[in-house]
């Protein structure tokens, strides 16, 4: 069944608008007509099933009929990213999202190589990706910001892992217990000597190999999310 993410409140019986872009991928690209069904989720409410009570090329209005799932929050995590080339910037979002994360933070190092984002396409591509996923919940995408602003307000119950290249091939250090974490995933050109050696004398960050062999930055936010996610996420 098609999911559809709307924003707008969701209980039996409420009426939800769509509009010019939602109402033509329901009308005009999978052909659905007034009394089909349809999953709905907002993020916030759980997950309900729905019906076309009229469709148009530009808008519409869906009918809320049961809930089928409540909402299933990700574990606290959140990933920080440095922007890369538009494309695998897109796949580090969508693959958060799929793998279950509840926010991304795009951060400015001093070897990044893209200096701004858009913040609206980014976060369209997690909405999306939850809609792809059968998830209930679609994280924030922040706006980007420098890593050394992050780091200086950066909130003591959260734990940091950063992935460093430096370690290639090393023993892996990650353990702990399970609560507020964040993955860091460096630029393409790595972690400058500067930023390495303030992470490293963070008491809440933890430096972790991701193998022992160089990742592509997109490659390393799936491997890094897939290995907190199997020890102290809710795969484990």
């Amino acid at each position: 069944m098609i999911r559809l993410f709307v924003d707008h409140p969701l209980a039996p019986e409420h009426p939800v608008p769509i509009f010019r872009d939602q109402a033509h991928y329901l009308n005009i690209v999978m052909r659905m007509e007034d009394g089909a069904r349809l999953l709905i989720f907002n993020g916030r409410d759980g997950e309900f099933e729905a019906t076309i009570e009229e469709i148009g090329r530009r808008d519409g209005t869906l009918r809320v009929i049961r809930q089928t799932r409540p909402l299933q929050m990700p574990p606290d995590l959140w990933l920080l990213f440095a922007p890369i080339k538009k494309q695998r910037t897109d796949f580090i979002v969508e693959k958060a999202t799929e793998l279950g994360v509840a926010r991304i933070l795009p951060v400015q190092t001093e070897f990044t190589n893209s200096e701004r984002i858009r913040k609206d396409r980014l976060q369209a591509h997690a909405m999306e990706a939850a809609e792809q996923c059968g998830g209930t919940y679609v994280p924030e995408v922040e706006d980007l910001q420098k890593l050394d602003h992050l780091l200086d307000e950066w909130p003591e119950d959260r734990n940091l892992l950063f992935c460093d290249e430096s370690l290639l091939g090393a023993a892996d250090p990650l353990e702990g217990e399970p609560g507020k974490w964040a993955i860091l995933i460096g630029p393409e050109g790595g972690f400058s000597d500067t930023e390495r050696a303030r992470l490293r004398d963070l008491p809440f960050a933890r430096p972790v190999s991701l193998g022992p062999r160089i990742l592509r930055a997109d490659t390393a936010a799936v491997a890094a999310i897939t290995l907190w996610q199997s020890r102290l996420g809710d795969w484990a």
